[in-house]
């Protein structure tokens, strides 16, 4: 995959689940709602423009027998008839004559308009059989002109208009149609169209439509949050619990509901935690049996060589009953590091580091210390021993030790340097390894055993820490802890 895909995914992508998951959801529901209007749009509009030019034919028609009826009439009755329409009814168009063309404003950029004004002129001119092209015009009542000297829709009394046209409570668009049926003499038509909102049909970005995509995007993105969060619960369920599992002796079990596929999983995290658990006390139980089987054999083997009669002989027999010896209590001593049983409490680190700076394995050991009131949740007496080992080493390895503590974000930053000669780069990655020793720490500490950096590792570990190893710049190896912080407070 490019790299640019991943950049751009960890850049935009939620990070949870549940964004992801919704974030899918939303993009497919307004992708598909996209799709769908398109065409549903295109679909409307090619229907709104057929109604629309059937429904300008209609009104061209009726409009085409109001003009000849106004052309026939004797002139001296054209007023009255005027008249009597304007008060009594009688035709759909608002009918005026003036002595000069009227200026409308027409509504422009309107492909819907500018069809039906051109259907609506061409069956005008087919109707009435003349030359002469009326003008055709769609506007709106607001400020629209209705004779030459200069009145307007609203000028007129409400009689005249509310017959045949549309001002409230939301004006539509007007059809005016202006034929100099005499020399100075222009018949004026005004009228909605019969579908007076024909425009809107056409439009599928109305505010009722609208407020119906969201409505249903909305209602998709709700039910989506509540599915998936009901889906991810049990998922946060087995997380909590495997970030727990270890910290201490208590069951961590999760509740095998859900779906199949979850139900399968918190089956399989559970018989998973049963299998270390056992294989955890199994560990232990044989450690203890080595312990209690093999001490009283190397005791007898070492009586036994003293009836040697070679002084050279027996003191390779004694050498290497010891080192026997030496390797059966480290590994239980490592056993029993690891698997301190003890429950969590708040411990300040402040005070714990404080204590065992002032009892350290050499009594005249220079220790310098600096450090900030930090608490942590866990084990006393296994933070005890981890720290403890880490200071030791220091010590046996270092001219004079320093420790930091202080708080970093959500974490306890402990940090443990010697001014000693560090540890070379290459041998880093198994500095944690059992029984790995350094030649540096062989001349200085002939009897340790290369246990002290695994235990104290293990023991944060299971804390839910994190220990570091570098050099530092000027001279000497610094471990970092990294623990989770709980409080400054006292």
């Amino acid at each position: 995959m490019p790299s640019w895909w991943s950049q751009w995914t960890r850049r935009w992508l939620p990070d949870s689940l549940l964004g992801r998951i919704v974030l899918v959801m939303a993009l497919g529901v307004v992708s598909a709602q996209l799709v769908g209007t398109m065409l549903w749009a295109r679909q409307l509009r090619e229907s709104a423009k057929a109604e629309s030019l059937i429904a300008g034919k209609h009104l061209a028609l009726n409009a085409a027998g109001t003009l000849r009826f106004f052309r026939d009439l004797p002139p001296a009755y054209r007023p009255i008839v005027i008249e009597q329409l304007r008060t009594m009814g009688g035709t759909r168009f608002f009918v005026n004559v003036n002595r000069a063309k009227v200026v409308v404003h027409p509504i422009k950029n309107n492909a819907l308009v500018d069809a039906v004004t051109q259907v609506v002129r061409d069956d005008l001119v087919r109707n009435l059989q003349t030359s002469q092209v009326p003008e055709v015009a769609f506007a709106w009542p607001e400020g629209l002109q209705v004779s030459d000297d200069g009145r307007t829709v609203q000028d007129l009394p409400e009689s005249w208009v509310e017959a045949t046209l549309l001002l409230r409570p939301r004006p539509a668009p007007v059809l005016v149609i202006q034929s100099e049926f005499e020399a100075g003499r222009w018949l004026y038509l005004a009228a909605p169209m019969p579908d007076p909102y024909f425009l809107d049909n056409a439009n599928p970005l109305t505010y009722d439509r609208v407020l119906q995509q969201l409505v249903t995007l909305a209602t998709v993105l709700l039910l989506s949050v509540l599915l998936v969060r009901g889906m991810i619960r049990p998922l946060n369920r087995i997380a909590t619990a495997a970030n727990a599992f270890g910290s201490d002796s208590a069951d961590h079990s999760v509740p095998e509901t859900g779906t199949t596929e979850l139900r399968r999983t918190a089956r399989a995290f559970n018989q998973m935690q049963a299998r270390i658990q056992r294989y955890m006390v199994d560990r232990e139980r044989l450690f203890l049996g080595i312990s209690h089987g093999l001490k009283t054999p190397i005791m007898r083997l070492k009586l036994r060589t003293e009836l040697l009669d070679d002084d050279a002989l027996r003191g390779d027999f004694h050498e290497d009953l010891d080192d026997l010896d030496v390797m059966v209590n480290s590994a239980l001593q490592s056993v029993r590091d690891s698997d301190i049983h003890e429950n969590l409490t708040l411990v300040r680190l402040d005070t714990l580091l404080a204590r065992l700076a002032r009892r350290p394995i050499y009594p005249d050991a220079s220790i310098e210390f600096n450090v900030e009131v930090v608490s942590v949740q866990g084990k006393p007496l296994a933070l005890e021993r981890a720290f403890g080992n880490l200071i030791d080493n220091a010590v046996l390895y270092g001219e004079r030790v320093q420790i930091v503590l202080g708080a970093r974000g959500a974490l306890a930053v402990v940090e443990v340097r010697d001014f000693g000669p560090g540890i070379p780069q290459a041998a880093m990655s198994t500095a944690f390894e059992p029984h790995v020793r350094l030649s540096h720490g062989q001349q200085k500490n002939r009897s340790g055993t290369g246990l002290g950096l695994g235990i104290a590792r293990n023991i944060i570990q299971a804390h839910g820490g994190e220990i570091r190893l570098h050099n530092h710049a000027e001279g000497g190896l610094v471990v970092t802890v990294l623990l989770p912080l709980v409080s400054n407070s006292d």
